[in-house]
């Protein structure tokens, strides 16, 4: 395996940073800063101008597999230590995140795009998931039952699984890690992680943060490059007990395959489709409000985006207007200026932007505004709304991932929920109403994992993330999201 010394990327980003050595261009794994064997690198552009940021090593198969070995042999070290031992050290690794946080927005803004407040917020989210789990490592379960034989006492632990891979996308390249890595570090696991190859730098500066906070050589490794490259070892290897995965359903699916012989624990967070339904009696700046907030943070690049918006047809022209007249205030520009809609992450997430607003006009939909990439450059996309949008048009059957809405009117409350469930998608949906009877009975009847009453943000470390349906599997956060990473033991102990 090749090594290297750190080496810093040309565009004058690390000399903007107060710690250069957060953007490094290496792969980590064992404790090494790693190259690929092949010499193989991979560009990383900065969306907003398309300038080269820097490169990330495109590591070999052969590569892949030491980064396994290298987890195996830390994983009884890791393991072995007691509960508060760990915590102190993912602590340490939290203070060290927070202590970074101007430096990591600034990564994230330059190979992502989004706004560099978003940013700093994720980059506070992505803490926050260390220092939940740093406690919760503190406390694990074990279960005293009740005896069913005599003379016997019986007792049910947790176990950590062993080496966990970890495969996260781009919109989100710094909090997807930390909600999985923390929690199998918590509990007792070692951790492999393939960041997209579009963001990885923010993998790679976490990945020095948690060497300097005493998280032990290969218990936290980044192995970057062409994700069936990477991967494939991975899900081959029976070593490897564990696949948490955030990404399209398409690529889910693809992975539970591919794991199928090695039968290993699958957490999987895939598509959203998320309707946002708004009755006559909700309160409807409230409604737009949240409404902006839902569809356009992150750029619409977020699997909770809102994507259909059913509205209840006796305030539907008011709420188009008043949501129409919102967006026209949006400010879109590259994310270091900080506005509200940055570039999309690459050509083609612009294409399904205008192959769903083309569609759905040629199917008798309406363009209030936007609907044409931006003059900012060729990654920007208008903020785009769309009413009188059609139950036949595409956006109303895929995730746009990206900044346009979809409204339509609906005439009834059992119409509103029949279509906001007609999708194969569960991750989240969105309800306004202010009568307590139907937000009672449209949260039992919504088949998503997660409802959001009259607000948007209902995310966090607390809280079990995770959809049903073809929205995936498992859940991250909260204490469950911590079990997904052990296996159960039985013990019945004789006292005869």
């Amino acid at each position: 395996m090749s090594s290297l010394s750190a080496k810093y990327a040309p565009s004058g980003l690390a000399a903007d940073l107060a710690d250069p050595e957060l953007l490094c261009q290496a792969a980590h794994v064992a404790g090494q800063l790693v190259a690929s064997d092949t010499g193989e690198d991979i560009p990383v552009t900065d969306p907003a101008t398309g300038e080269t940021i820097g490169f990330i090593p495109a590591l070999a198969p052969e590569q892949s597999r030491a980064a396994i070995d290298a987890a195996q042999q830390a994983f009884l070290p890791w393991s072995s230590l007691l509960p508060q031992e760990r915590s102190a050290i993912l602590r340490r690794w939290y203070d060290l995140i927070m202590d970074a946080r101007e430096d990591l927005a600034r990564i994230m803004v330059a190979e992502q795009g989004k706004p560099i407040s978003e940013a700093r917020g994720e980059i506070a989210y992505a803490a926050s998931f260390v220092e939940f789990f740093a406690e919760e490592a503190k406390r694990p379960n074990i279960e005293s039952v009740t005896s069913h034989l005599p003379d016997a006492e019986v007792e049910i632990w947790r176990e950590p699984a062993g080496v966990a891979a970890l495969i996260t996308p781009w919109n989100f390249p710094s909090a997807m890690i930390t909600r999985k890595a923390a929690a199998a570090l918590a509990a007792g696991c070692t951790c492999l992680v393939h960041p997209s190859s579009e963001t990885p730098f923010s993998a790679t500066a976490l990945a020095i943060l948690a060497a300097r906070a005493g998280i032990p050589a290969g218990a936290f490794n980044v192995v970057t490059g062409k994700a069936a490259t990477i991967v494939e070892p991975w899900t081959s290897d029976t070593r490897v007990r564990v696949l948490s995965f955030t990404g399209s359903t398409e690529i889910g699916k693809l992975l539970y395959r591919q794991s199928a012989d090695t039968v290993k624990r699958l957490v999987m967070e895939l598509g959203g489709h998320a309707p946002f339904i708004v009755f006559s009696d909700a309160d409807l700046d409230q409604a737009v409000e949240e409404a902006i907030k839902a569809k356009f943070a992150t750029s619409g690049q977020d699997c909770l985006g809102a994507n259909r918006f059913l509205i209840d047809r006796r305030i539907y022209q008011a709420f188009c207007d008043r949501f129409v007249e919102a967006t026209a205030a949006l400010s879109i520009g590259p994310g270091i200026t900080d506005p509200d809609i940055g570039p999309l992450m690459n050509e083609k997430a612009v294409a399904k932007q205008v192959s769903h607003v083309e569609d759905a006009i040629a199917k008798g939909a309406k363009c209030l505004i936007g609907g044409k990439v931006d003059g900012q450059g060729p990654l920007f996309f208008q903020p785009t709304v769309l009413a009188d949008v059609p139950a036949n048009a595409l956006i109303m059957a895929e995730e746009t991932f990206g900044p346009v809405a979809a409204l339509s009117p609906f005439d009834s409350e059992e119409e509103a929920i029949a279509r906001a469930n007609a999708t194969e998608y569960g991750l989240i949906a969105y309800l306004h109403t202010m009568d307590p009877r139907r937000i009672y009975r449209a949260s039992r009847q919504l088949q998503f994992g997660m409802v959001a009453v009259n607000r948007t943000k209902v995310t966090g470390a607390p809280i079990p993330f995770g959809g049903f349906k073809q929205s995936g599997m498992g859940r991250e956060g909260a204490r469950l999201g911590m079990e997904e990473f052990t296996e159960v033991k039985y013990v019945c102990r004789d006292w005869a």
